[in-house]
């Protein structure tokens, strides 16, 4: 189900949060013998209010068929990169990006990926100086590099995060890879989707300092 609500929450805006949740709602009620089991009209009436029927249909029936006849246990142990390879080659709709939440829904959030969307392939991966090739698998080249980044420096985002008092409590011998993600996530939203503010430094990343540096224009 965690692998269902995944690609159904594609191409969902923040504005559509709610609809999105009561769809999953109703998923859930259902369950997944039932949903799999149900025509394309009876599905319709599940998903139609996010739109794109046919390819939310078809995703369901796609993964179903990925799913029919594999041990979930072994899929959910498998090494992540051979997984979410798998799940985009195999799934209908299923990008690497989907592919990558579809592995981190199912195996819980601090197992260790961090999902990368379009805007941090476009616009975060820039900002930090990365330069990755174009295509799908840029996805994969930045999930590859910030999971990387989150096991080697595990002690110092944990300093940070007793430092500045983050509300976040995660588990012993854990890279902090879904506290980063949420924080790379903000600050994309904060300072890159609509970079107004005046505090995001104009040479970057050449100058180490992102924001409020001796670069930035001086806040009216």
């Amino acid at each position: 189900m965690r692998m269902l609500v995944t690609g159904w929450s594609s191409r969902v805006s923040y504005t559509m949060i709610d609809t999105y949740a009561a769809v999953v709602k109703a998923a859930d009620s259902h369950g997944w013998d039932q949903l799999t089991g149900m025509d394309d009209v009876r599905l319709t009436t599940v998903v139609r209010s996010i739109g794109l029927t046919e390819a939310r249909i078809g995703y369901l029936r796609s993964l179903h068929q990925f799913l029919d006849g594999r041990d979930i246990e072994e899929l959910l142990t498998q090494p992540a990169t051979e997984f979410i390879v798998d799940f985009a080659a195999s799934v209908s709709g299923a990008s690497y990006k989907i592919a990558q939440c579809a592995a981190l829904y199912s195996r819980g959030y601090h197992c260790g990926i961090i999902p990368v969307d379009s805007g941090m392939v476009d616009l975060l991966a820039p900002t930090m100086g990365i330069r990755l090739e174009k295509g799908p698998k840029a996805h994969e080249r930045m999930r590859d590099l910030l999971e990387t980044c989150a096991a080697q420096h595990a002690d110092h985002y944990r300093t940070l995060i007793a430092r500045h008092g983050y509300s976040v409590t995660l588990p012993e011998q854990t890279a902090p890879t879904w506290w980063l993600h949420l924080v790379l996530i903000y600050f994309k939203r904060l300072y890159l989707n609509k970079p107004t503010s005046g505090r995001l430094c104009t040479r970057r990343p050449v100058c180490p300092d992102l924001l409020d540096c001796s670069h930035t224009r001086p806040t009216p």
